[in-house]
């Protein structure tokens, strides 16, 4: 068992993994990009979730939103905030009582916002008085893409241990904390890999740019290497 281990990563929550559809620590991900350089074709990361937030700057009636809103939910016991979607842009927000929103699903940082407005509409229809759209934030950004090969984690993890959480009994993920830009890379051994904890989408790329020439040093050629 290799077991490289740095302090645990806090990227790992529930809207992070609501990104990407896990299957046994593998992501389903489709509609990966390409792009063309002097050694040939890349993967590109796709953006697959952005997550925003935006304050109301008043107080709200939860129980009030959830019986007046189309497509809400609200169940204090199992959590405090009521969950409401809207399909275009296709997203979810997560309401709580401070005024606080948070945004998820989006594509894009222009759809992001724009679904934070219409959510802060709707609040509005639903008779709450003074409220503002005020503070909106892009809080993190996820991406995918497949290295189309195999890579060898327990080198990788040795290797780059300053960086590195790997423990394949609790989890079958690399997850790799870059310092510049800040990104997280959760890798798998068949290639496949989601980046998290961008505020700006170049960061996603840029992070992909810095980990593509590490990754190809620990490709795995074939089972028996």
């Amino acid at each position: 068992m290799y077991i490289c281990t740095a302090p645990p990563f806090f990227f790992l929550s529930p809207l992070f993994f609501s990104a990407c559809d896990m299957n046994t620590g593998q992501s389903r991900m489709a509609d990966f990009g390409f792009i063309e350089n002097s050694s040939g074709t890349i993967p590109k990361p796709t953006i697959q979730n952005i997550v925003s937030t935006v304050n109301l700057n008043c107080m709200l009636d939860l129980k009030a939103i959830a019986m007046h809103a189309r497509n809400a939910e609200y169940n204090p016991r199992r959590f405090a905030a009521v969950i409401m979607r809207i399909r275009e842009p296709k997203t979810t927000a997560l309401i709580f009582a401070t005024g606080k929103i948070v945004c998820t699903g989006a594509k894009s940082e222009a759809q992001s916002k724009l679904a934070a407005r219409r959510y802060t509409k709707i609040i509005e229809k639903c008779g709450v008085k003074g409220v503002q759209f005020k503070d909106f934030k892009i809080q993190n950004i996820v991406g995918s893409t497949d290295m189309k090969f195999p890579i060898r984690l327990e080198h990788l993890a040795c290797a780059h241990a300053a960086f590195v959480t790997y423990d394949p009994e609790v989890f079958p993920g690399l997850i790799y904390r870059m310092k510049h830009p800040n990104v997280a890379l959760l890798i798998f051994a068949s290639g496949k890999i989601i980046l998290t904890g961008a505020k700006v989408r170049d960061d996603t790329f840029k992070a992909f740019d810095n980990i593509y020439p590490v990754l190809t040093q620990f490709k795995r050629k074939s089972q028996l290497c």
